[in-house]
């Protein structure tokens, strides 16, 4: 089976810009660079900006295999090196006088802040004093500047990633042997998702974690997400049954729509009165919860209770709980992690009768599917004009219509 050469033009297809980039095997800077070439950048454009900016290196783009999958290969020669270390401030010096966008020196800039941020961390040094060899540096270079030029040549607006397998086992480095993942590397994925699964090698590079930590907006298990392009970046190393692949997908703008992981909170009550409970919710509500309900139970003893139940954010968490314990009788919660999918909403006005009516509405794909009238508002308007409340909702469902 053979892919089509044909290209789309990115620049009349405006929708295509959310991109998810599934790191199951890792992520490097060169995987990288291939999966965005491979989702249909201009090749040649690439290897003229790379050669605009000066650097001593020569690039080969060649279609390979790993493990039976095919992806696009990356591979960076650096052809002169004097061996002199390079610090933030001169590769901040570099950027700024190459003739790229402002976007991409911006992207580029603080994606090597955040690398040089920690290998000093790791080393222990001043961030001042912290360096990269020279051939490093500008292999480094070519990532970092290569990724966020793509990123714009591709119009993509937002990175999204999946949790990082990390692998497994010892790498050699300059610093010595040293355990996967690597310090950098471990520092640079600090409140990331990662994982380690099927081999015992290094498969996220210090390159491509700062790229990724400073990238991506969310690290998420695969969303739904309707793609069109699926870009294929190799690795360096092939491995028998495991297929050292990074894949990117790239979609369309309003299409995208994920799982939030939100806390469930239980509490089962049997010794408050309904005016205690009926002010620990709107305390609950105004402290931030997405949701509370109450529900009657039977709990022991055949005594009637009532099964309070809350869903929060994980920042609210610990408030919330807090708050179950000294606005109700409750001596114990129980606590879980559940995924929730919500519409998109929106809020929209009518007039009634001279008073305005907000309507809520709810989204898929663009579309609206649902629409309730906001009931204080009716109730509001009800009374200022003496209407039955059921008149003013049948007048606004009149006007609204899906």
């Amino acid at each position: 089976m053979t892919r089509s050469d044909k290209k789309p033009d990115w620049n009349k297809d405006k929708n295509m810009n959310d991109l998810y980039l599934d790191a199951s095997s890792g992520l490097s800077g060169d995987m990288l660079l291939g999966s965005l070439l491979d989702l249909g950048a201009d090749r040649n454009a690439f290897m003229q900006m790379i050669a605009s900016i000066g650097l001593p290196v020569e690039l080969s783009v060649h279609e390979t295999r790993r493990s039976s999958l095919r992806g696009l290969k990356v591979d960076v020669h650096i052809t002169a090196s004097d061996g002199k270390a390079r610090h933030f401030a001169d590769i901040a010096r570099f950027i700024a006088s190459s003739p790229l966008s402002d976007r991409v020196r911006e992207r580029g800039t603080a994606i090597f802040r955040r690398l040089f941020e920690a290998e000093a961390v790791v080393h222990g040094q001043p961030f001042d004093k912290t360096h990269l060899h020279e051939a490093g540096a500008d292999d480094a270079l070519v990532d970092i500047l290569g990724t966020a030029w793509l990123l714009d040549a591709l119009e993509v607006k937002k990175v999204f990633c999946s949790p990082l397998n990390v692998g497994a086992g010892w790498v050699k480095t300059s610093h010595g042997v040293l355990p996967v993942p690597p310090p950098a590397v471990a520092e640079l994925l600090r409140n990331v998702p990662v994982y380690s699964a099927h081999v015992t090698e290094e498969l996220v590079t210090p390159t491509g974690a700062a790229l990724v930590s400073v990238l991506a907006e969310e690290f998420i298990p695969f969303p739904e997400i309707t793609y069109d392009r699926i870009g294929c970046g190799a690795g360096g190393r092939d491995f028998p049954g495991f297929p050292n692949i990074l894949r990117a997908f790239l979609g369309r703008t309003g299409s995208f729509k994920k799982d939030e992981t939100v806390y469930k909170i239980e509490a089962a009550i049997d010794d408050s009165t309904p005016q205690i409970l009926a002010a620990a919710v709107d305390r609950i509500l105004e402290m931030g919860a997405l949701d509370v309900t109450q529900a009657p139970l039977v709990m022991k003893k055949n005594r009637m209770g009532t099964l309070l139940t809350i869903l929060s954010r994980s920042p609210q968490l610990d408030a919330l709980i807090e708050a179950v314990f000294n606005e109700t009788t409750s001596i114990g919660v129980r606590y879980y992690p559940v995924n929730r999918r919500v519409l998109e909403r929106s809020v929209q006005t009518v007039e009634v009768l001279g008073e305005t009516i907000r309507i809520k509405t709810a989204l898929r794909d663009g579309r609206t599917i649902n629409a309730q009238p906001e009931y204080e508002d009716c109730l509001k308007a009800a009374r200022r004009t003496g209407t039955p409340l059921k008149d003013i909702i049948r007048a606004v469902e009149s006007l609204f219509s899906i």
